[in-house]
């Protein structure tokens, strides 16, 4: 039984029982059950969600993981391009070095294999970024694998080449014109828009652009076979017969420093650049032939560039522009 409670009335000099609104006391009742559920739910966020809460620590750590997953991308970008260079070298290992020595390429299974069945990389599972950090360790690892196969295959290309002395010197190994002389790679093998009929049709070698008189090197050894302008559409052409089914065509030239059975080595100036026969502008139309078919002399620039060099004037190259001649 609730407590009965009196005030004194001054005026009337007696005692008078205090009336309790049940309204006010419904009001109490309420605001004591907001403000509990209130301070509960602070509680259980508290519990369940300490990012609301973070101490120093936490945000240190927070950086760190960012500044981890920063490095992490920009190592992936470095990955991307060391893939693109050694893709370029194996890409020459397999369709020029071995080749040239009848060797069988390395097959792209070869290349890759040995990352599959046990998982290798479940320490690095159950973290914020742990995909980012398996994919990234896994390249590192295909990629040191795919660098110890090219290593060993060049040990043997190595070997191979000292055998075959004569037949490396007689190779067209370089640029028949020299970087610093070129204004530009203006059109290489594959299809291309005749600069006189607007026809597309195939160019069968690739055009350098570069002042007249700009000196021209013999790509490999060899004895020149023909100094003259023959050809129809040529110009003023050399031809030059390197043996081992190998002989390279530099055409549209101003003027010769060779003449037909002399003997050459790679790097002799043979000619000069110009704009003879069938020709738009200065340039060197320039063809490789093997066993008596033309090949694209992209693929035989190794002596003379670095990987990303030939990646650039790779990309040069493919374009389907307009030719020269």
């Amino acid at each position: 039984m609730s407590k009965v409670k009196y005030y004194y009335d001054s005026e009337n000099l007696a005692y008078k029982r205090i009336q309790t609104r049940k309204r006010k006391k419904f009001g109490y009742v309420v605001l004591f059950l907001v403000s509990s559920a209130l301070f509960g739910f602070l509680i259980f966020l508290l519990l369940i969600n300490t990012s609301y809460f973070e101490t120093p620590k936490d945000k240190i750590q927070a950086r760190e993981i960012e500044a981890l997953a920063l490095n992490y991308k920009v190592l992936n970008k470095k990955l991307d391009l060391m893939n693109e260079v050694l893709e370029a070298i194996e890409n020459r290992d397999n369709n020029i070095y071995r080749i040239y020595f009848n060797t069988t390429p390395i097959s792209e299974e070869e290349r890759k294999a040995g990352f599959g069945g046990v998982n290798r990389y479940k320490d690095l599972q159950g973290f914020n970024n742990s995909e980012l950090m398996e994919n990234t360790t896994k390249r590192v690892d295909v990629l040191t694998k795919e660098l110890v196969i090219q290593s060993k295959s060049l040990d043997e290309i190595v070997a191979l080449a000292k055998q075959k002395e004569k037949l490396l010197a007689a190779i067209p190994a370089i640029q028949p014109v020299k970087n610093e002389d070129l204004k530009q790679m203006a059109s290489g093998f594959g299809y291309r828009s005749d600069p006189f009929t607007k026809i597309r049709k195939f160019h069968y070698g690739m055009d350098f652009t570069a002042r007249t008189g700009t000196p021209i090197y013999a790509t490999g050894d060899g004895v020149v076979y023909k100094a003259d302008a023959s050809l129809s559409g040529y110009g003023n052409h050399i031809e030059i017969n390197h043996g081992y089914g190998y002989k390279t065509l530099y055409a549209h030239l101003s003027k010769y420093k060779c003449r037909p059975g002399q003997r050459v080595k790679r790097g002799d100036i043979i000619g000069y650049v110009g704009s003879t026969g069938r020709s738009q502008a200065p340039h060197l139309h320039y063809e490789v032939f093997k066993n008596g078919e033309r090949v694209n002399p992209l693929n035989f620039y190794y002596g003379s560039i670095s990987a990303k060099e030939y990646i650039e004037i790779s990309k040069l190259a493919n374009q389907e522009n307009q030719s020269l001649d």
